[in-house]
């Protein structure tokens, strides 16, 4: 039996199917299979497409409760489809319209796409694409216009992705209509919006969608940070590619470092905000926790409205880049609110700044404006809120000393990272690096 063969043998149901290993296959061979499943995928989907479609028309809104859908228990035909194929809600709908396309024909202008869908040549994902992109005709845009287009998009399928066939679909039809180029524009950036939804679990979900030009500075803020990552530009020059080795051996997963560049963002923003976009209140973060907890070195803290616990290695981190406030409590009723201890001054902060030239971790190449004071000598254990004491650390490698084991000591005016058992049992000094340029020339340095 060929390859083919094997692949051709899952349309048997009766019989259990097992793929070929694909290991033993050759370079030709592999791809033939791949672009032989695809084909067979294709047909199956105009399968499904044509079936969805039946079981709309079965479904519909007129039949009522007798209707195949909600007769069977399910809200919309919709629903039906993903119950008995196990496709996403966004495939069953795909799956749906398409079939409407094949079964009557109800947007002629696209009768070629449907008809690509039908022999098997275009997949119902390409033709999803192209009627969402080209939209329907109106006034000025003709079905004839329309049909024209979907034709160049169906020549030109086979070498693209679905998405950038998505995107030429929408290229052609803004050719088609330049007079509503701002009015579509317009429209888009109404469907914008940022949705943050605490979860049970503790964490917090963020998910939203951005118009083209919100997303431009977005996106290109997170490629210049990832980018090195994701195979971006080789770099000449030392330090840039220095940074790019650096960004590439970071443990972090590609989706960490894009979340924590976002949280740096902010951040950073929220520092050097004159009140024109959060108002006239600096956004604080206050966490919660108890003396005793803090003395005894057991326990958590919780973030101020949420019943997510935190570390007690966090509260440390946090009362050591913000400072702490003690409020006294008798009988759970808060009677004396203390003043701010073990924060560092803004005159304090550009000294250390000058100092040490940003985060002063080895490796770490953020600046002083991504960073927090860090207290060598720790406040919980009689440490001093003086500049000796005071050393730059980036959000990042802050929560590495406070929760995971490392720590940051000073010999006279040296300072040396001591790593965890775990990474080195003999637990060797590491000495930390210094970017400041007046700190290389006081030292003698270029």
């Amino acid at each position: 039996m060929t390859t083919n063969d094997a692949y051709s043998a899952l349309a048997d149901l009766s019989a259990p199917f097992s793929p070929p290993t694909p290991g033993l296959l050759s370079d030709s061979e592999l791809l033939d299979a791949q672009r032989h499943v695809a084909e067979i995928r294709r047909r199956a989907d105009a399968a499904a497409a044509s079936l969805a479609a039946e079981v709309a028309v079965r479904s519909h809104p007129d039949l009522g409760y007798s209707g195949l859908a909600q007769r069977l228990g399910a809200r919309t035909p919709e629903i039906l489809v993903q119950q008995t194929t196990g496709v996403s809600k966004q495939e069953a709908h795909a799956l749906t319209r398409v079939g409407a396309l094949l079964a009557d024909g109800s947007a002629p202008w696209l009768s070629g796409v449907a008809t690509s869908v039908a022999d098997g040549s275009s997949s119902v994902a390409a033709a999803e694409a192209i009627r969402v992109g080209l939209g329907t005709p109106d006034a000025i845009v003709t079905e004839a216009s329309l049909a024209s287009a979907a034709a160049v998009l169906l020549e030109e399928a086979a070498g693209l992705t679905l998405e950038r066939l998505s995107a030429r679909a929408r290229e052609l039809r803004s050719q088609l209509d330049l007079d509503r180029v701002a009015e579509r524009e317009e429209f888009l950036r109404q469907q914008r919006y940022l949705r943050v939804t605490p979860r049970p679990d503790g964490m917090v979900r963020i998910s939203g969608l951005l118009d083209p030009e919100s997303a431009a500075p977005v996106v290109a803020a997170f490629d210049a940070a990832t980018s090195p990552r994701r195979g971006g530009p080789r770099f000449i020059d030392d330090e840039a590619k220095a940074r790019a080795e650096r960004i590439v051996a970071d443990p972090r997963t590609l989706d960490q470092l894009m979340a924590d560049t976002l949280v740096d963002l902010v951040t950073v923003a929220t520092a050097v905000d004159d009140g024109t976009i959060l108002g006239s209140t600096k956004p604080t973060v206050h966490i919660l926790v108890t003396q005793k907890e803090l003395d005894g070195g057991r326990g958590a803290g919780h973030l101020e409205g949420s019943n997510a616990p935190v570390s007690l290695g966090t509260v440390h981190r946090n009362a050591c880049a913000s400072g702490a406030i003690p409020i006294l409590f008798r009988r759970n009723q808060p009677v004396d609110l203390g003043r701010t201890e073990r924060c560092f001054t803004p005159a304090q902060r550009i000294v250390i700044s000058a100092r040490d030239g940003g985060c002063i971790f080895p490796g770490c190449d953020r600046p002083p404006s991504w960073s927090e004071v860090h207290h060598v000598h720790e406040w919980q254990h009689g440490g001093r809120t003086d500049v000796r004491d005071g050393v730059l650390l980036c959000r990042h490698h802050h929560m590495l000393l406070h929760n995971n084991g490392w720590r940051c000591v000073r010999g006279d005016d040296v300072y040396m990272f001591i790593p965890p058992v775990s990474l080195d049992a003999a637990q060797r000094p590491i000495p930390a690096q210094n970017r400041a340029a007046s700190a290389r020339k006081l030292a003698g340095g270029a």
